[in-house]
């Protein structure tokens, strides 16, 4: 029997956070060790409770965003995906810059928020495809070593990232590519090292801006 994944919802609209909480409850393999409203609940529960994921809002009291890092101080294997309206570029590097692993508008379907946190659960990132493609959009001047780093990878690694930065899971990936999940997240890791970077969010980015800076010529 596979072990259930502890989530954590953190979300100062009740109505909101309860339908999370019930909708993740009715999918087999989740279960819902705590509820909060506030910056506060968040790095309480993340404290003393460690979720496997923790959902958490942006806009409450006390802010989301400036929960992450007491969460990750104290807890830094954390796995924290933000659920919110915002749609700021600013927002999202933020958050991910600050350690979350996950960012997710709250327009989403409930299967699709338990897919995105088995996915995190699992070790992955995810930003929502239309957010990240706008952050792509929004870097102009590419550096010249990621450029040349792009080029350096093997041309599977290239053909995966390409894949991932059209928003593409590893899973996915990999059933596109008849490989093995693992084999995915292994590249990915290298991918990730080669270019410096932190996350597969960053990583499309090199790719987009090595890409431009092509087109440029």
């Amino acid at each position: 029997m596979t072990t259930a994944i502890r989530v954590a919802v953190i979300d100062d609209h009740p109505l909101f956070r309860e339908g999370v909480t019930r909708s993740l409850s009715e999918i087999d393999g989740f279960q819902i060790v705590a509820e909060g409203s506030t910056k506060d609940d968040a790095i309480n529960v993340a404290e003393n409770l460690q979720p496997d994921v923790l959902l958490m809002d942006i806009s409450m009291p006390g802010g989301g965003l400036n929960a992450i890092a007491p969460i990750l101080e104290t807890v830094p294997s954390q796995k924290i995906v933000m659920l919110t309206v915002s749609e700021s570029s600013d927002d999202v590097t933020a958050a991910l810059n600050s350690g979350a692993k996950g960012y997710v508008l709250k327009g989403v379907g409930s299967r699709a928020l338990a897919e995105i946190i088995r996915s995190v659960a699992a070790g992955e990132s995810y930003v929502a495809p239309a957010l990240s493609a706008r952050l792509l959009s929004s870097r102009s001047s590419p550096a010249p070593s990621r450029s040349s780093a792009i080029v350096a990878l093997t041309p599977r690694e290239q053909q995966v990232l390409q894949l991932v930065a059209s928003g593409l899971s590893n899973k996915h990936v990999a059933r596109k590519l008849d490989l093995h999940e693992k084999t995915i997240k292994h590249h990915m890791t290298q991918i990730m090292a080669k270019l410096g970077v932190a996350n597969r969010t960053e990583a499309a980015m090199a790719l987009r801006d090595a890409i431009d800076g092509r087109e440029d010529q």
